[in-house]
C-alpha cells in the first residue's frame, strides 16, 4: 500500500481535458482528510484508488479513460474542489513504463532470425577459429593438421552424402499452388513434350503431397548446392587412380538423422540446413585451401566453387530463411537455435575424417 504525503487543498489541481470531457488528476500528494491510498488491482493491472472521502460534499468518482489509460475524474458542479492552472503535471499512470516492460530482445534478433542463428553458431566455434568463439580448442589446431588423401576422400564422400540428403529433401517438397491463371496464358505456345513434362510434374505433386513441410521448397535451387561439384571432384580423384570409398558411419548417421528430422521437426531441420551450407561457405573454404596446399598441390576443387556471386547467393538464402522464420513462434525459434550444437557435433565428426 503506497502512502500519501499531506498537501494543502489549495495545491490540489484538476485540469480540464476537452476532448473526452473528463478531468485528469495531476498530483503528488493529497490531504490527510482524503484517506487516499493506492493499491494494485491484480485483475486488470491498473492502479485503483480506494478512499472513504475526499470531501463530504464532493460527488467525485474515478473512472478509467480507455483512450489514454490514465484515471479521469468526471465531476458535478457540487464538487468543492477549486480549479487552478498547474504548470507542472504529474499524471497517475495506470501502466508500467515502456522501459520497465520492454520486450526481451535476443542477440541478433533486430537484424532477423538468421543473425540469431549466426550468433549462436559463432559462440560454438573455438577461440582459434573465431574471435567470437567461446569453446576451447580440442586436439591439434588446424595449422598443424597433417591430412592424407585417403582421409580427405572419406571426408568428401561423407560430405556428398549429407548434401545429397539435404538437396533431395528440398526437391521433394510440394510445389506451391497456383492461385490464379498465369499472366499471358492465352499467348503461350504449347508443345507435346512440354505437356508431357507437365503431366509428370502433376503426378509428382500427388506423390509429394506426403512431403511434410512445403516451406522446404523455398530452398530449392538456391545456388548453394554442393552435390554436383562433389561428384565432379570424386570423378577427378578416380581419374588420378584413387579408389573412392563407401560412405562411413559419420556420414550415414548424419544423413539418417536429417531425413528423420525433416519429417517431424522443421525448425531443427532448418538449423542443420543453415549451418551446413553457411559454414561451408566460410570456414569450409579455408579448410579446403589448407588441405589443397598440403596434399593437392593447391588444386581448387569444385566443392569450393560457386556459380555467380557467393555473397549474393548467401543473402538471397538469408532473406528466405528470415521469411520462413517470421511464421514461427518464439518457442519454435528457440528450438531451432538449440539444435545448433547437435549440428556442430555431426559436422565435426565428418570433418575429422580428413585426419583419419
Amino acid at each position: 500500500m503506497s502512502s500519501i504525503t499531506p498537501l494543502s487543498q489549495s495545491q490540489f489541481t484538476v485540469s480540464n481535458k476537452l476532448q473526452n470531457h473528463c478531468f485528469s488528476i495531476p498530483f503528488s500528494r493529497f490531504t490527510q482528510s482524503s484517506n487516499l491510498s493506492l493499491k494494485k488491482s491484480t485483475k486488470n493491472q491498473f492502479s485503483s484508488i480506494p478512499f472513504s472521502r475526499i470531501t463530504r460534499s464532493s460527488n467525485l468518482s474515478l473512472k478509467k479513460s480507455t483512450k489514454n489509460q490514465f484515471f479521469s475524474v468526471p465531476f458535478s458542479q457540487s464538487s468543492n474542489f477549486s480549479l487552478k492552472k498547474s504548470s507542472r503535471m504529474v499524471l497517475v499512470s495506470a501502466t508500467t513504463s515502456a522501459h520497465e516492460k520492454s520486450k526481451k530482445m535476443y542477440p541478433g534478433e533486430a537484424k532477423g532470425f538468421v543473425e540469431e542463428m549466426r550468433f549462436v553458431a559463432m559462440k560454438l566455434h573455438t577461440k582459434d577459429q573465431s574471435k567470437e568463439g567461446e569453446k576451447e580448442p580440442e586436439g591439434q589446431p588446424m595449422a598443424k593438421w597433417e591430412p592424407s588423401v585417403d582421409g580427405y576422400l572419406k571426408f568428401l564422400v561423407d560430405s556428398k552424402l549429407v548434401y545429397d540428403t539435404l538437396e533431395k529433401i528440398m526437391e521433394k517438397a510440394p510445389f506451391p499452388e497456383c492461385e490464379k491463371e498465369p499472366e499471358g496464358l492465352a499467348k503461350w505456345e504449347f508443345s507435346v513434350e512440354g505437356y508431357l513434362k507437365f503431366l509428370v510434374y502433376s503426378k509428382l505433386e500427388k506423390i509429394m503431397e506426403k512431403a511434410p513441410f512445403p516451406e522446404y521448397a523455398e530452398f530449392r535451387n538456391t545456388g548453394l548446392e554442393r552435390s554436383e561439384g562433389l561428384a565432379k571432384d570424386l570423378g577427378w580423384f578416380r581419374e588420378q587412380g584413387y579408389a573412392i570409398p563407401e560412405p562411413s558411419t559419420p556420414g550415414l548417421s548424419y544423413a539418417r538423422y536429417l531425413e528423420e528430422l525433416s519429417e517431424k521437426d522443421p525448425q531443427a531441420f532448418i538449423c542443420h540446413f543453415y549451418n551446413t551450407y553457411f559454414a561451408h561457405s566460410a570456414g569450409g573454404r579455408m579448410i579446403g585451401r589448407k588441405v589443397a596446399e598440403k596434399i593437392l598441390d593447391k588444386k581448387e576443387l569444385e566443392f569450393y566453387k560457386w556459380d555467380g556471386d557467393l555473397s549474393q547467393l548467401l543473402q538471397s538464402v538469408r532473406e528466405k530463411l528470415n521469411k520462413v522464420a517470421e511464421n514461427w513462434t518464439r518457442e519454435e525459434k528457440n528450438h531451432c537455435l538449440e539444435e545448433t550444437e547437435k549440428s556442430f557435433k555431426f559436422s565435426g565428426e565428418i570433418l575429422r575424417l580428413i585426419l583419419s
